[in-house]
């Protein structure tokens, strides 16, 4: 007697008899993470639309970006705040223009991966000359404050999201796809691991380094969100180092997590969304967004989010009659 067992159009069948039902039309974690990517890009055109960004300011504050770097990136930053200073309406617009129609290129299907690219290449160009690669080379890349730039968080997450399938792999989850298991979960130990480093180095070492942070986010910032930033200015007074020393503990537990099994990794990953969620709204407030008219994005909280949902493990994944690498018959006797 001949049984059939049959994986065709995401439904299992023995002998004719259904057993078994796989949603082909299921929502896609990696083009869910890319749309939000896409969202905060659009975010950050609008932002850029400010009034205060179309002022001479705007370069100003770029020109402070310079300070603490070594003379050739500090000149370049200069160079470039001076002339977006002196044509801050032209440059302005441009920045904007070309933040929402990248938005607009990840969220189109067709022009997904050109978007992808330029997205990449533009956010490093921002790390440069508008974060003054994020404060790494200064001593000032704290990770409670959006340390080492959010921008290089944009260009790890678009590289992640790259959208290309390995033919005939099922990976564990979805910053796997385009680049392999072992390079991704390597990009993922290194960030991590990187902001412990972050942690411990520069303001990290001083006493005072996190209460001095909170205490100035508050300027210009609604009344209930300074009052917290003061309140907790204020009880992390003279606990700089024990709070550096605390946050890198959970940034290694958090980097070397990914290289357990899907279960723990399940929890890593869902620990690491907490913590970027804790520092957008404890270290950055919101990116600032809320009060001052000067944020030009929301900082590196959202993006640490959705680069850590990128490594959320998969469920085992069903066939379809469009998957050819796992819809196959197999016929036993």
């Amino acid at each position: 007697m001949t049984n059939r067992v049959a994986l065709v159009a995401g439904q299992t069948t023995r002998g004719g008899e259904a057993i078994g039902c796989a949603d082909s039309r299921s929502p896609d974690l990696r083009r869910m993470l890319q749309l939000g990517l896409a969202t905060v890009w659009l975010l950050d055109g609008l932002l850029q639309l400010q009034p205060f960004m179309f002022t001479a300011h705007f370069g100003a504050m770029l020109r402070g970006t310079a300070a603490g770097n070594p003379q050739l990136v500090a000149r370049s930053i200069i160079w470039n705040a001076g002339i977006v200073g002196h044509h801050s309406v032209v440059t302005n617009a441009t920045f904007a223009l070309v933040q929402v129609l990248l938005g607009l290129g990840i969220a189109w299907r067709m022009s997904l991966k050109a978007a992808l690219a330029a997205s990449i290449a533009w956010s490093l160009g921002i790390w440069w000359f508008g974060e003054g690669l994020g404060g790494v080379l200064s001593g000032n890349a704290s990770p409670i404050g959006g340390g080492p730039g959010a921008v290089l968080v944009y260009a790890l997450v678009a590289l992640l999201l790259w959208p290309a399938d390995r033919v005939g792999s099922d990976p564990p989850f979805a910053a796997a796809r385009a680049l392999g298991i072992a390079a991704a979960r390597a990009i993922w130990a290194l960030l991590w691991g990187g902001l412990a480093c972050l942690t411990l180095v520069g303001n990290g070492r001083s006493s005072e380094g996190v209460h001095d942070l909170l205490k100035g986010l508050a300027a210009g910032e609604p009344r209930w969100l300074a009052a917290l930033d003061l309140h907790l200015a204020s009880v992390l007074a003279h606990r700089g180092v024990a709070v550096s020393v605390s946050l890198a503990a959970l940034f290694t537990v958090v980097a070397v997590a990914v290289y357990l099994p899907s279960r723990a990794a399940r929890v890593s990953v869902a620990a690491a969304v907490l913590l970027s969620l804790v520092i957008w709204v404890i270290g950055e407030n919101f990116g600032a967004v809320l009060g001052g008219g000067q944020a030009t994005d929301p900082n590196s909280g959202p993006l640490l989010i959705l680069f850590s949902l990128s490594y959320w493990p998969a469920r085992p994944r069903m066939a379809t009659r469009d998957d050819p690498a796992t819809a196959v018959a197999l016929e036993t006797s």
